[in-house]
């Protein structure tokens, strides 16, 4: 009798534990977040391909102000969309706003609006000076200041910031004049042109990554290196969609952000990428742009010519290679690669599933086939990979 009690009890309790837990997460079984206790909720399974695509860089201020300053550039993909909402953290008091098209480089309209529903939170509207198109991309360049003790505050004469961060592509800059004690995340560390410290850094997961910076005064000086620049800043990312392998054929999507002033962009990827079916993009506008030869390279005439730091062409290059390396053995499949750039994700045909990596990547799953998405957090632009699948039956 007392193991039949103590077994309903048991019972009982778990059944209370499923309830309880069932009641957390409501009709959504994978909510992401934490439990009451602390414990960890389960996140959705990974469709997208790409994470954020946004980039934010704080430029702390003067000890003392307890303020920062953020160059956030980000997208708006909806097609028919007319402006871009970016909301103020609850807590961090904003100013100082300024909004400008990418494309043009000429100050966006916008508003700076209380939400009704919370009195702490603000957000900006931006109007988009194009309606987003279909198969195009609306995007604006913000700066704004913050000022958040929470954030940012003295220890002595020693700054200290901690802030959780969940952008993808990240930057954070000292003072001039300040040298970092400690800073938890692994980041490339650079020297601006103006003598200031940066870090610079990618979350590769896109969800919240708590970062503290100790920083203190130095009477050291600090010299910018060549070709330092900020790695994570570069928005590329391409996408190898593997056909069939009996084909060897490859399909190629790639985008990025082109500063280069000109009127004429090189389309520099047809280095390690010899494209069939070449197409290019103006993702602001989802125009194509007519190609060219420029001796023995190949350019693409953009619609409003680079004049300015704050302007970009935001391109998209789309195309075919044969790759003999890329073959099926059986049921077995191999693709290896030497591939450039920060973000590259390798789409798997129907029916294959990943068996092995030889890099760091995650996977998830996009129209029900297989994706391998690896993220290069080293220096040199270039990286080999070699992923193997088996055929599902």
């Amino acid at each position: 009798m007392r193991n039949r009690l103590l077994l309903s009890l048991s019972a009982i309790g778990s059944l209370a534990v499923a309830v309880s837990v069932t009641a957390q997460r409501g009709d959504n079984p994978f909510p992401g977040g934490t439990n009451p206790d602390g414990s960890l909720r389960p996140t959705a399974p990974l469709t997208r391909l790409f994470t954020q695509d946004a980039y934010t860089e704080y430029s702390i201020l003067e000890p003392g102000s307890e303020s920062f300053r953020i160059r956030f550039l980000t997208e708006e993909t909806r097609s028919g969309s007319t402006e871009l909402v970016n909301a103020t953290r609850g807590g961090s008091e904003g100013s100082d706003i300024q909004v400008f098209d990418p494309r043009t480089g000429k100050p966006m309209p916008f508003t700076y609006e209380q939400d009704p529903k919370d009195p702490e939170t603000h957000a900006i509207h931006a109007k988009l000076p194009l309606t987003v198109p279909d198969g195009g991309i609306g995007r604006a360049l913000i700066y704004k200041t913050y000022k958040d003790q929470r954030t940012y505050m003295m220890h002595n004469d020693d700054i200290v910031w901690v802030r959780s961060l969940s952008g993808y592509r990240l930057g954070v800059l000292l003072p001039k004049g300040f040298t970092f004690l400690s800073s938890n995340v692994a980041a490339q560390l650079s020297t601006t042109a103006d003598g200031r410290l940066k870090l610079a850094f990618a979350n590769p997961s896109g969800q919240s990554n708590p970062v503290t910076v100790h920083a203190r005064r130095t009477t050291a000086s600090f010299t910018p290196a060549a070709n330092a620049d900020d790695m994570f800043f570069d928005d590329i990312k391409t996408i190898y969609d593997l056909g069939d392998p009996a084909t060897h054929r490859i399909t190629i999507d790639q985008s990025y952000s082109d500063y280069r002033r000109g009127a004429k962009a090189t389309i520099d990827t047809l280095s390690y990428l010899p494209l069939q079916d070449l197409k290019v993009v103006d993702l602001d506008t989802a125009h194509a742009l007519p190609t060219s030869r420029d001796g023995t390279k190949t350019v693409a005439a953009l619609e409003i010519p680079i004049t300015a730091d704050q302007q970009s062409a935001h391109l998209r290059i789309t195309g075919t290679v044969i790759d003999p390396s890329y073959t099926a053995n059986g049921n077995e499949l191999t693709f290896a690669r030497t591939l450039k750039g920060l973000r590259n994700t390798v789409l798997l045909p129907a029916g294959w599933e990943a068996s092995a990596v030889s890099q760091s990547a995650t996977i998830g799953r996009y129209n029900n086939r297989v994706f391998v998405a690896l993220i290069n957090l080293n220096n040199e632009n270039q990286y080999t990979v070699k992923i193997r699948a088996g055929r599902a039956h």
